[in-house]
C-alpha cells in the first residue's frame, strides 16, 4: 500500500484525503503516512528513519539510564513551617484578596501613570487626598498583613537575594529560598541552578531556558 502511495503524485495523495476526510497539509512523507494510518497498515519506516534509531538505541546505553534514575531534580521544594506561620500565611491570603488595588492618581489620564508603581498624591485640591471615592484607595496603616508572615514568600520562603554560587552555602533550604539577580547571567545563572540542587535549595525565579 505504501509503495503505490509513493508512485502518485501530491495532488492526487490530496485527493485521497480529501476523500476520507482527512487533512491536506504536511509534506508528501506526511501525507502517505496519514493515509497508511487511516488504511491500517503501519508505514515502512525509511533508511535513515532506521539509522536514526539505531543511532538513539546504541547512545542509550546501561550506564546512561542508571545516571538518569539517581538524577535528583530539586525544584518544588516545600518549607519546613510550624503550625503559627501556617495559620499566619493562610490569614495573610484571606486577607489580601480584599485588599484594594492602589493606584497613581490620574493613572487613568496617562499610560505613563497606568504602568508606575504607587505615589502619594499631593496638592491642596487633590481628589485622591482628599478620599473621593471615586478617585481610588488611599495606602494606610490599616491595609497592612499579618506581621508574622510580612517579608515571606506566598509558598512560606524567606527570599534571599543571589548573585554569586557562594550566596548559596549560607542558606538554609528548608526555611530560604534564592532569588537570582537580575543582572546575572546566563553561564552564571546555570551554575547557581546546578549548585542549588546540590544543596537541595529552590530558585523562586527559574527560567524554563536555562
Amino acid at each position: 500500500m505504501a509503495e503505490e502511495y509513493e508512485s502518485m503524485t501530491v495532488a492526487q495523495l490530496k485527493e485521497l484525503l480529501k476523500e476520507q476526510g482527512l487533512p491536506v497539509s504536511g509534506k508528501k512523507g506526511d501525507l502517505i503516512a496519514r493515509l497508511t494510518e487511516a488504511a491500517g497498515v503501519a508505514p515502512e519506516p525509511s533508511a535513515s528513519d532506521a539509522e536514526s534509531s539505531a543511532d538513539t538505541e546504541d547512545s542509550w546505553d546501561d550506564e546512561d539510564w542508571d545516571d538518569e534514575e539517581e538524577a535528583v531534580y530539586m525544584i518544588k521544594q516545600k518549607p519546613v513551617l510550624d503550625e503559627a506561620t501556617k495559620a499566619a500565611l493562610a490569614l495573610r491570603a484571606a486577607q489580601k484578596k480584599k485588599t484594594p488595588s492602589f493606584r497613581r492618581t490620574e493613572w487613568f489620564r496617562y499610560k505613563r501613570l497606568s504602568r508606575s508603581g504607587w505615589r502619594a498624591p499631593h496638592g491642596m485640591d487633590n481628589k485622591q487626598r482628599r478620599n473621593y471615592k471615586y478617585r481610588g484607595s488611599l495606602v494606610r496603616i490599616g491595609h497592612g498583613k499579618v506581621a508574622a508572615a510580612r517579608f515571606l514568600h506566598p509558598s512560606g520562603f524567606k527570599e534571599i537575594m543571589v548573585q554569586n554560587i557562594s550566596d548559596l552555602e549560607s542558606m538554609d533550604p528548608e526555611t530560604q529560598a534564592a532569588r537570582v539577580g537580575a543582572t546575572v547571567g546566563g553561564r552564571k545563572r546555570e551554575h547557581i541552578y546546578s549548585r542549588a540542587d546540590e544543596l537541595g535549595i529552590r530558585v523562586l525565579n527559574r527560567r524554563r531556558d536555562v
